[in-house]
């Protein structure tokens, strides 16, 4: 989840928001490895269920002590981001549990990348030069990562395109609720509000978790919320371009669980790819925070 940048920090303290913000790629690097594990008993769909209703239960706590969090206000706009979080859910999932790691983390880096060509064809945002080159960069290091012709495009790989499309959209939704909900209520319906349209694929799938399985559920639920709570505190006190280059602390992670605990090859293909997209995503917040300091009056036509 990566809120706009447009939104506006008060108080900026980057080394904070830089400490959430590797809290957070430890929080999802963690995720992955339990959904690699959880998935070779429970298919990745009936997971996606299982990662709602744990993360629902232990984020349960936080809500009875401040029921504020769980207000239905701007269910329109939670609903929106949900939407587009399931299916983000169902394909992340499933690319983790079939695609190398390192691949997948690199293309998922894509998102803002996506959503700021979606914010463009969809909400009429105006892109100069400057931000279109970075597109085309982050698009290009797309392509460096999935090397069509020279590697197949597997099911995963194709999962985890989808992906960063379906997060891209999510953060769509996201600039709708900046600065209108609160942090907490964007973390706890994001995991309260796909319990339902989860169970009903996962019952297509569905394997009772036994033994171990239940450790990895509660991991990929434990794990996932610290995330979730992690980027959207360190996003609340820092602006995006201050954070974001820490991101890619997370792909080293990845890549080092890969290699460590499942054999994974290092693809410096996939590194130049991932860190072209990164670069891409990291000018873009740029981009962003600089216009939004400038206030709608004072945007080019063409910004």
């Amino acid at each position: 989840m990566t809120p706009s940048s447009s939104s506006t920090v008060s108080a900026s303290r980057p080394l904070a928001g830089a400490a959430w913000i590797l809290v957070a790629s430890v929080g999802f690097s963690a995720a992955w490895v339990f959904i690699r594990l959880a998935s070779e008993t429970i298919h990745p769909f009936a997971l996606v269920f299982w990662r709602n209703t744990a993360g629902l239960l232990l984020i349960l706590p936080f809500v009875l002590r401040d029921p504020a969090i769980a207000s239905p206000a701007q269910w329109k706009s939670h609903a929106m981001r949900s939407t587009s979080g399931v299916i983000g859910m169902f394909t992340v999932f499933y690319a983790v549990a079939n695609a190398p790691m390192a691949t997948v983390q690199a293309i998922n880096f894509a998102a803002p990348i996506f959503a700021t060509a979606g914010a463009a064809l969809f909400l009429g945002e105006k892109l100069r030069a400057r931000r279109v080159g970075a597109l085309l960069t982050g698009f290009a290091g797309v392509l460096v990562v999935l090397r069509p012709g020279a590697q197949p495009l597997t099911p995963g790989i194709v999962s985890a395109v989808v992906a960063a499309v379906a997060v891209a959209f999510s953060i769509i939704a996201i600039k709708r609720l900046v600065g209108i909900a609160r942090p907490m209520a964007v973390v706890f319906w994001s995991f309260a509000l796909p319990v339902l349209p989860t169970l009903l694929v996962a019952i297509v799938f569905w394997t009772t978790p036994s033994g171990a399985a239940w450790l990895y559920i509660l991991g990929i639920g434990a794990a996932t919320l610290i995330a979730q709570i992690a980027t959207v505190r360190a996003f609340s006190i820092a602006e995006a371009t201050a954070v974001m280059p820490y991101d890619f602390v997370r792909f080293g992670i990845t890549i080092a669980i890969g290699y460590l605990l499942f054999g994974e090859s290092i693809d410096g293909i996939t590194l130049i790819g991932g860190a072209l997209i990164l670069g891409s995503a990291i000018y873009l917040a740029y981009r962003e925070a600089v216009l939004a300091r400038k206030g709608p009056a004072s945007t080019p036509a063409l910004d």
